[in-house]
């Protein structure tokens, strides 16, 4: 007995100094040890929530679930419910892992924690507490955010690229599919952008792809809508809960706003500025698929550079 004391007291002593912040639940959901890196960690001292069910103040401003209550409950389901990224590989073994972002409640920042959550048991099987161990993680996910966001943006313009747009557009589709609620699209194409670009050189070309990015920008929803450069001197505008008439009163302010701008061009323009054409279409009811949409927006434009470019072409159908 004595042997065995020595060794629970060692295997306490070990928990608490252990360089990796951890805390340990009973079977009840009472904290049993809170260790010193768990201090340094979350700013609360282990005083605070030791013989109690409040381990979650060190994490979060109001009362939710840890992993270590998931692992206590047996509830593996629910991880996506309170977590970010669930990254449990084996939930047979009762062990869960995921990631999530935790604002310390003491103002120690926001912090992106990857969190280990495993049982212990008995000799006979039954479960007597649960481990809970943190990482800071924050600059691994803060870089690879920052890698993710510039995989996504346009080098030159700033706004998305072909590939966002494709991804984003995709998931708008599908939003608005099972919804019911409209989805517009404008395609917008500089105007005699390749005189302008040989006659003036790339570098002039390069602002004004730029100078357009942004009118367009200034003129939609910064928090709703999606704007891409879809290739070359094409820029895309995805307009969520728009229909065609919101979609072209946001192309009237584009192009106003283009005229507005007064870029010189005085080599293929009546206007002796830059101008630009565009095409709008809303989704229908016998659209299938986002290409459809692209096609209806594409053809609107293409109709615009036929009738005389500076202008917007509308697809006019029934929406869906």
């Amino acid at each position: 007995m004595m042997r065995e004391a020595k060794y629970h007291t060692f295997a306490v002593q070990l928990m608490e100094h252990l360089v990796v912040p951890t805390f340990v639940l009973d079977a009840a959901g009472r904290v049993i040890i809170w260790n010193r890196a768990c201090e340094r960690m979350t700013g609360v001292p282990a005083s605070a929530v030791l013989g109690t069910r409040r381990h979650w103040t060190g994490f979060y401003q109001q009362q939710r679930r840890c992993l270590a209550d998931l692992v206590l409950e047996g509830a593996s389901a629910r991880v996506a419910e309170f977590y970010e990224i669930d990254r449990s590989l084996d939930c047979q073994t009762g062990a869960l892992s995921a990631e999530n972002w935790c604002v310390f409640p003491t103002g120690r920042g926001r912090r992106y924690l990857a969190i280990d959550a495993g049982p212990i048991y008995a000799d006979d099987g039954t479960l007597i507490a649960v481990v809970e161990t943190l990482r800071d993680i924050t600059a691994q996910k803060e870089a690879q955010s920052a890698l993710e966001l510039l995989a996504s943006l346009d080098g030159l313009t700033g706004i998305a690229n072909r590939r966002a747009f494709d991804v984003r557009f995709e998931s708008e589709w599908e939003l608005a599919a099972r919804s019911g609620q409209p989805l517009s699209l404008l395609m917008i194409d500089i105007d005699h952008f390749k005189i302008y670009n040989d006659h003036l050189g790339h570098q002039c070309g390069d602002d004004c792809l730029k100078r357009i990015a942004q009118i367009i920008v200034g003129e939609t929803r910064g928090d709703v809508d999606i704007v891409a450069r879809y290739g070359g001197e094409e820029f895309a505008v995805v307009l969520p809960h728009a229909g065609l008439d919101g979609a072209l009163s946001v192309a009237h302010r584009i192009l106003e706003a283009t005229d507005r701008a007064a870029i010189p061009h005085h080599e293929a323009s009546s206007q002796d500025r830059v101008t630009i054409s565009i095409g709008a279409a809303s989704r229908n009811s016998e659209m299938t698929s986002p290409a459809d949409l692209i096609a209806a927006a594409d053809a609107s434009l293409y109709a615009a550079k036929q009738r005389g470019r500076n202008l917007i072409v509308a697809q006019r159908s029934v929406a869906a």
